[in-house]
């Protein structure tokens, strides 16, 4: 059967001594994770739990965690990863929206929920069923249940949950396992992001599917991320740009070796010329991704070959996942025009949960509408521009913030930029830059910067430099709803730089 918990006893059976999981230096092999799940999904139905009930699960990175998930799915349930850091009015309205049969949290996370009315269960609980008899699970799972629901990371107004089954999992991990390239049964992982996320839920999957080793950092320490790159021989890594650039800027990346990483991909902003040189000088190409929860993380991948010389592009799609860009009356448009990115492959989500009206908007006859905004080249590459809603319109005329973003990021001294709108009597809206750096940041020279790089109309009209980093998500991109609520008066509180 083409499910997930086939997958696992498979390397079980095959390599029961492989790590599939480190943390903390301690690792745990294919064996003792197959039968610590099986021990689990026998608990959970002696519990009563039916197939296609809700797991919720709250917790920090661990081994508890990961094995939970795996025993949630065997049972034949669907786990519900719960974003660590939101509040217990966030977490209600996801428990509500889902009714979870059982409600799993570490010590830390348990008081948020003593409010919610569900049915609580200590982690600690998942641990003492690590070692034990083994357990037969007689329970048979379809390939088409749905084992996850995610929430999206809250760049939208309110989370939404996607929905993937055993089947859009596994299609998945079969198409980028195939355009990766350099990993495969063995290989090694090094992960940071949460599990309540895509990024962290789908590598754990995607590289456990693969028979690979995943390390599994609870908080991201650039020095400590080199150490395990070059002892454990790492062979794979992604993250956002700054991970990258934070453990460039380490003292001892330049003697480094770091010849094992053969694949390294990265997402979420643009890859500069400055960060694929200094990496390919250590013999490691970085290579652009796009992609969203809702197509299950990735959608596309640059090739090797073609990565460092186009740093920004992400690729023309994948083996099984075809990219289109079309207009508003969703005819698609020639290379070279902007317009929406719409994804159709089969590791695509099946839907938002209990949200058929945002569903039947966002999936339209096979295609997912992603609302981001892209262009293609005459090879079909795509480059990413920004999220729709992101577009900035003054005065009639378009402004990408991203844009507007790589401008600052370029600008010496700035380490983080966002860009948003701020109300404007007369264009109706208008650039607001908000910066951040370590070192003083002359705020007149980046506007002068700003001024011989873009367009009048395109250059920020109100500056913030902030002393602290800009907050973020948990899927560490720059947070722009906490912008928008934090600099929603800036036309009247702000003075203008311009």
């Amino acid at each position: 059967m083409q499910t997930l918990s086939n997958a696992i006893q498979w390397w079980a059976k095959n390599t029961p001594d492989m790590v599939v999981l480190s943390i903390g230096g301690k690792g745990i092999t294919y064996r003792e994770y197959a039968d610590w799940a099986e021990r689990i999904a026998a608990r959970l139905i002696a519990a009563g739990v039916a197939i296609g009930d809700r797991i919720a699960i709250c917790a920090a990175n661990s081994f508890d965690y990961c094995a939970l998930i795996m025993g949630v799915i065997r049972a034949g349930a669907i786990v519900t990863p719960l974003n660590i850091r939101y509040t217990a009015h966030e977490l209600g309205e996801i428990v509500e929206d889902t009714t979870p049969r059982f409600v799993f949290a570490d010590e830390e996370r348990a008081p948020k929920f003593a409010e919610l009315g569900v049915s609580l269960r200590p982690l600690s609980d998942v641990s003492a069923l690590r070692h034990g008899a083994p357990a037969q699970v007689e329970r048979t799972l379809d390939p088409d249940l749905p084992v996850v629901i995610i929430s999206t990371s809250g760049s939208t107004a309110k989370p939404k949950g996607v929905v993937f089954t055993h089947r859009t999992m596994i299609s998945y991990v079969s198409g980028f396992a195939l355009e990766e390239g350099g990993l495969s049964s063995g290989g090694r992982v090094i992960v940071v992001a949460p599990l309540s996320t895509s990024a962290g839920f789908v590598q754990l999957i995607h590289y456990s599917v693969m028979g690979c080793s995943l390390y599994l950092e609870p908080v991201f320490v650039p020095e400590r991320f080199l150490e395990i790159i070059v002892n454990d021989r790492i062979n794979g890594f992604g993250a956002v740009p700054t991970f990258f650039e934070r453990i460039a800027a380490c003292p001892g990346f330049a003697d480094a070796d770091l010849s094992s990483l053969k694949i390294a991909t990265t997402g979420g902003a643009r890859v500069s010329r400055a960060l694929q040189d200094t990496w390919a000088a250590k013999g490691v190409i970085i290579r652009q991704i796009y992609g969203q929860t809702e197509c299950g993380g990735n959608a596309t991948i640059m090739p090797a070959n073609l990565a460092a010389q186009y740093p920004e592009k992400c690729g023309s799609g994948g083996i099984f996942t075809e990219l289109a860009v079309i207009n508003a009356e969703g005819n698609r448009l020639p290379p070279g025009t902007p317009g929406e990115i719409i994804i159709r492959g089969p590791g695509t989500m099946i839907g938002y949960w209990n949200n058929p009206e945002a569903t039947a908007a966002t999936i339209k006859d096979g295609w997912l509408h992603t609302g981001d905004l892209g262009v293609l080249d005459e090879e079909g590459m795509l480059t990413f521009v920004d999220r729709l809603k992101d577009i900035i319109i003054s005065g009639g005329l378009n402004i990408s913030a991203a844009e507007v973003e790589r401008c600052l990021g370029e600008f010496p001294g700035v380490e983080e930029a966002a860009v948003i709108a701020a109300s404007d009597a007369k264009f109706g809206e208008t650039p607001l830059a908000i910066v951040y750096g370590s070192q003083p940041i002359d705020g007149r020279q980046l506007i002068e910067h700003c001024n011989a790089r873009l367009a009048d109309y395109k250059v920020p009209r109100y500056l913030v430099i902030e002393p602290e980093p800009l907050p973020r998500l948990a899927t560490q991109k720059i947070s722009k709803p906490a912008l928008r609520a934090k600099y929603k008066e800036a036309a009247t509180q702000l003075a203008r730089v311009r």
